[in-house]
């Protein structure tokens, strides 16, 4: 074999000499989005250290490369999950009825920022962002709204939302109780990653030690209750956002499950108990390429962490099971008919690199927040490829391909050294804690930025291809004056709860802190008891204390 890669090489040389070199190339280097240097050409040569199965593997087996599922595509597509929400609970359920009726087969519910960052409708902090870039959600009386007429025992839910993801978690199983329906029938996903938070995104509320505490509660707390309900939704996608390369997005983002991972075990969690209900969320970028390669690596190096590092047993507590949102940062406010086709790449993308679930943004995203119309083709795009392009037919159709596989193996090394030098860092919470992390991301952001902007790197119809735009597509508007009826109806809730039953239940999560028990049963039934967010947020707030941000220069 040896032998012949020797001969494949010195014949490729023959050909660059004497041939390739009358042939003038576009520019002197050819990199990807990351900035990581593409060849001319990948032969076997490339790929001569790969080994089948250690390494690539079979679907649905170690180390899971080529998918989690023995057949993917060929058993059911992916779930098409639009991330949807805004104004009030009403507004949004029927968004999320229309979606469905077009053929969504995954809800995704997208918060306000007072609802992400803990505070009511009526709090000062939330003036001017009720229902603007989420649904505003004060009580279990507004997820009563949201859900309604939506049987949750027949669709899973997945939730944007981290600090407060115990109080939704309650409120979500509060209201399928009032369905009639138990726990063991609840599917779904909260995103429940405060780490990313801290280094990407920006809504947390306590700092990182005891909001660890409360996600080991939430993973004990479903293993028994809600045992399909995925517990945590580890997440690069706001990482990428942030402006980090491929390479750190796969890192950063496994360091996290790494410290959730050693969290829930020093808990006193059994890594087979908890691991399988792990879930991640990723971004697909713009370079088809390079994402299906970094999907395919993520698989790959968590495996071997999870039966390596922490001894897993069952395949399932090993196998990355991932959602994938098509690259917010790619959209453009000019020409935003563009972002259908950059969607199109990104979906393809995640389609060839074997996600599980899927949302795609829409063409007006730079500009407001999508119309019926945009998210109708945005889920469209979906369909078609699954439907139509035929990529579904068989399971990882690019395996084998000389640039894949050497992609594959280099973003997968390269994650693996960043992943140690936060290991010796002390771990990914004394790495955000330190900055380092957060400077990481925000050099590649700069970088990046500054090659659109010395023209380096090409972006359509913002420094290339430009045009004199007159024609402004119609845009979603939300009502300023939502938050008057949303603070109307909070206020209301209050007048008409028991609030000497409130006050104890809001007692009881105090005390349940200071006792350092789990702290979910006393928030499921403070929910019941129509406790607002704010409410049981103040109380975390006053035992916890609020996270101060760690300024990196």
């Amino acid at each position: 074999m040896d032998e012949t890669f020797e001969m494949l090489n010195e014949e490729y040389q023959k050909l660059v000499e004497k041939t390739l070199a009358r042939f003038k190339e576009r520019k002197e280097e050819f990199v990807t989005t990351s900035d990581e240097p593409v060849n001319r050409l990948y032969t076997p040569k490339d790929i001569e250290d790969v080994n089948y199965n250690e390494q690539i593997g079979f679907p649905g087996l170690y180390p899971f490369t080529r998918g989690v599922q023995p057949t993917m595509y060929r058993g059911r597509y992916w779930t098409m999950r639009q991330y949807a929400g805004f104004g009030t609970a009403k507004e949004s359920n029927i968004r999320y009825k229309y979606l469905l009726d077009k053929g969504q087969t995954g809800l995704s519910i997208a918060f306000d920022l007072p609802t992400q960052m803990g505070y009511d409708s009526d709090h000062q902090m939330s003036l001017g962002e009720v229902g603007k870039v989420g649904v505003a959600i004060d009580s279990l009386a507004d997820m009563e709204v949201l859900f309604d007429g939506i049987p949750l025992d027949k669709v899973s839910t997945s939730m944007t939302i981290n600090s407060p993801a115990c109080i939704l978690l309650a409120m979500y199983i509060a209201v399928a109780e009032k369905q009639g329906i138990q726990g063991d029938k609840l599917s779904g996903t909260i995103q429940n990653d405060i780490l990313k938070e801290y280094v990407a995104r920006g809504t947390y509320i306590f700092p990182p030690r005891p909001s660890m505490k409360i996600i080991t509660d939430i993973f004990a707390y479903c293993a028994q209750s809600v045992p399909k309900w995925n517990t945590i939704s580890i997440s690069g996608y706001h990482i990428r956002e942030a402006g980090s390369t491929a390479i750190q997005e796969v890192a950063f983002t496994i360091a996290n499950g790494i410290e959730y991972v050693k969290a829930a075990i020093d808990s006193g969690l059994d890594v087979d108990d908890f691991a399988p209900r792990l879930s991640f969320f990723f971004n697909s970028h713009n370079d088809l390429f390079e994402e299906i390669a970094k999907f395919r690596a993520a698989r790959q190096l968590w495996a071997k962490i999870m039966k390596e590092q922490f001894n897993a047993k069952k395949p399932k507590s090993m196998m990355m099971r991932f959602h994938t949102q098509t690259a917010g940062c790619t959209l453009t406010a000019q020409q935003p008919d563009n972002n259908i086709i950059r969607v199109a790449v990104q979906t393809l993308a995640a389609v060839l690199g074997g996600t599980q679930s899927l949302h795609t943004n829409s063409r007006d995203e730079a500009l407001a927040l999508p119309t019926e119309h945009s998210v109708q083709i945005a889920l469209r795009t979906q369909q078609i490829i699954a439907e139509e392009s035929g990529v579904t037919n068989t399971i990882d159709p690019l395996a084998g391909s000389y640039f894949i596989e050497s992609l594959t193996q280099n973003i997968m090394q390269r994650s693996e050294e960043l992943i140690e030098k936060i290991s010796i860092t002390g771990g990914m919470i004394k790495a955000i804690e330190k900055g380092f992390v957060q400077k990481q991301i925000q050099d590649s952001a700069y970088k990046y930025q500054k090659s659109i902007e010395d023209n380096e790197r090409v972006i359509i119809g913002v420094n290339k291809y430009k045009t004199l735009e007159t024609i402004k597509p119609d845009l979603l508007s939300v009502d300023p004056r939502i938050s008057e009826g949303q603070i109307e109806r909070l206020q209301k809730i209050k007048q008409e709860r028991d609030n000497q039953k409130v006050a104890k239940h809001l007692d009881i999560i105090r005390q349940t802190i200071k006792d350092n028990q789990n702290i979910m049963p006393s928030i499921v039934e403070a929910v019941k008891s129509y406790a607002t967010l704010g409410e049981i947020c103040d109380v975390m707030r006053d035992e916890y204390g609020e996270y101060q941000e760690t300024v990196v220069l």
